[in-house]
């Protein structure tokens, strides 16, 4: 699939040589192999971003962190953040996958001495496929559930139900000429674990216990598995059944699969959001989330929760990234694409703030609490907390089955682009394998059975909390700031410095293959971003996060016990440990000198493919800058 380049072109414009002697590789040997696929329509790349990168962190997670960081005061540090490391990044590794025509793996051939990046990528990804999909299940479940005259999680005197439920119905409402002291209501809606003791939490919502005694049926913590919940192992299943069939014709049908599974959430939020401003005390809760607290930019938490938050939600450092932009056409304007996307991520991210707090400020203000007293992040904002709000609402089952189904769209999409981006990692690793007959397919049944026997832990009773150490280090910011940096760094100023010419090396190297794609410069920033920002901006980030540690905690009430957080140290190492080791592997068996291998392993290994009319030319793949800019002014 790759090698290096043996000569230079014998085709180039005048205006190229003058500018950065364009070289061409020789045509590709006929391997017998079908061509690569690419992109069909030109919205299929732009969409399964979209799919990917816009999912449950757009809608759980940046709408309470706006809120608890200083509300619209939130916004200064999540775009300096966006400006300076997100979408410089982001641009990077879908230039780079469409550069090279590779995955995440195989795309680093571009630097063989960062190849433990691809590596470190596709641990993560595959850690993030084995419990991310677990959220598809619980939304299918809930899903189901919500096809009923009478939500199950509205009413008391159910089987899963304590002598402490309170039921919707029967909470007291503000009135207009009274007020309530919220000690009083003594209702919780903090996703205690059912065996800790809290002397003010007298009464506990139906929709907590719902998901706690009904979903989850929860143990007492991590050394607790307890029993097999049967229903959510067939929800499970059923999630990574939809997974390999939106997947296993390749990108011709994956093409086709997000046009539904990327556009149709945003047509249930905007019924949610019309459905929810108009709903009484939105106003409360709309001014919760977007009244500007200035003195909060004080405090280095906000500066940190922002950083990782741009980076969770464009979904960088995965290598899916790279995987889908490996699909484009070489002269793809992947530079449109990136402005385009990080406009639809941003404001997805504020929508589905407006859509969640308006309600929430509805559900605060039939309680007679504070917008505070009900808001919450991640899963207990989806399965608990909205679940409730819709209870308040006319017509509930209905709106539950759409919100629901929006929450499945928004975790499928994003759960196949990244089964997506690590079989194409796969995949070029042992093309002659996967890209013959049907072995793609059964490939990736293959999969998606090992990860479904994998995610069986989560369905114990137990479950959660082994969810939970999933989430804090396998796929964490801690992970994702680590390969990011690298990913800057390498390209930024190790990049083409084993055949430089001059100048020519880095992120002014990269900068000019850009320009061999798209037709012209992006602009300067992108770059400065790449050789500085990014790198000082993600380590600092990384640095803070470890100085702020704490040990991992379920809701604030339970504490991992050592050797569960031991565990979760091992995930993140799994994947943070490859780049170190990628050095010394690379270093160890590559032979020579040791000055010999460093210049071996600092000198691109390009792709050679056919272009996209079908012949080697202008447009090939493997067409590399061998002669940097001749002047200054150009070098920039």
């Amino acid at each position: 699939m790759s090698s290096a380049m043996d000569g230079p072109a014998t085709k180039a414009s005048k205006a190229d040589e003058a500018e950065g002697n364009r070289v061409a590789a020789p045509p590709p040997e006929d391997d017998g192999l079908p061509e690569r696929e690419t992109w069909i329509g030109k919205l299929d790349f732009i969409l399964a971003l979209v799919g990917f990168s816009v999912g449950l962190g757009n809608v759980w997670r940046f709408p309470y962190l706006c809120y608890k960081n200083g509300g619209g005061a939130f916004l200064i540090p999540y775009f300096i953040f966006l400006l300076g490391a997100g979408i410089p990044t982001f641009f990077l590794e879908i230039a780079l996958g469409q550069f090279m025509s590779l995955g995440g793996l195989k795309a680093w051939n571009l630097c063989p001495l960062f190849a433990g990046i691809g590596m470190a990528s596709m641990v993560i990804v595959s850690f993030l496929n084995m419990y991310y999909v677990m959220v598809m299940g619980w939304a299918l479940h809930y899903f189901f559930a919500s096809f009923t005259s009478e939500l199950p999680w509205a009413t008391c005197g159910n089987w899963w139900n304590t002598d402490r439920c309170i039921a919707s119905d029967e909470e007291i409402k503000r009135d207009d000429n009274s007020t309530m002291n919220s000690t009083l209501l003594n209702v919780t809606m903090t996703t205690v674990a059912p065996n800790a003791t809290n002397e003010n939490a007298t009464r506990i919502a139906a929709s907590l216990e719902y998901w706690n005694n009904r979903v989850l049926q929860i143990s007492g913590g991590l050394d607790e598995p307890g029993s097999m919940q049967w229903e959510l192992i067939l929800c499970l299943l059923l999630a990574w059944v939809i997974v390999y069939f939106c997947i296993f014709k390749g990108v011709k049908s994956t093409g086709r699969v997000v046009y539904f599974t990327a556009l149709f959430p945003y047509v249930v939020l905007f019924i949610l959001l019309i459905r929810g401003v108009t709903l009484q005390g939105a106003e409360i809760g709309l001014e919760f989330y977007l009244k500007p607290n200035i003195t909060r930019l004080g405090d280095p938490q906000v500066w940190m929760d922002a950083g990782t938050q741009v980076f969770f939600s464009y979904s960088i450092g995965l290598g899916s990234l790279i995987a889908l932009g490996s699909y484009n056409k070489f002269n793809n304007n992947c530079h449109r694409d990136a402005i385009v996307f990080a406009f639809v991520n941003t404001g997805t991210s504020i929508l589905s703030g407006i859509v969640i707090f308006s309600v929430l400020g509805h559900m605060a203000l039939q309680q007679g609490v504070s917008v505070g007293d009900v808001a919450e992040s991640g899963p207990g904002l989806v399965f608990i907390v909205y679940p409730k709000a819709v209870t308040l609402m006319p017509l509930s089952p209905l709106w539950a089955i759409l919100f629901f189904f929006m929450v499945l769209l928004l975790g499928l999409d994003s759960e196949f682009c990244g089964v997506e981006g690590f079989v194409t990692s796969c995949q070029d690793m042992y093309p002659h394998i996967l890209r013959r007959g049907h072995n793609r397919e059964i490939f990736i049944a293959v999969v998606c059975f090992v990860k479904f026997l994998i995610g069986l832990a989560f369905c114990t009773q137990g479950g959660m909390y082994v969810f939970q150490l999933f989430d804090n280090y396998s796929a964490s910011g801690m992970t994702l700031l680590w390969v990011t940096f690298f990913q800057a760094i390498c390209i930024g100023w190790f990049y083409g410095l084993g055949d430089r010419v001059g100048w020519n090396f880095g992120g002014t190297k990269f900068y000019w293959d850009i320009k061999s794609m798209i037709g012209f410069r992006p602009v300067l920033w992108i770059k400065i971003c790449w050789m500085v920002v990014t790198p000082i901006m993600t380590m600092g980030i990384f640095i803070f996060s470890l100085v702020k540690y704490q040990r991992p905690t379920y809701n604030n009430t339970y504490v991992y016990p050592p050797w569960g957080e031991a565990i979760g140290w091992l995930m993140a190492l799994a994947s943070m440990l490859m780049i170190p080791a990628g050095f010394v592997y690379k270093i160890l068996t590559t032979k020579g000198t040791f000055s010999e291998r460093i210049h071996t392993l600092l000198t691109p290994i390009y792709t050679k493919r056919k272009g996209d009319n079908g012949d080697v030319g202008e447009d090939a793949n493997a067409i590399a800058m061998v002669d940097g800019p001749k002047t200054d002014h150009n070098m920039l």
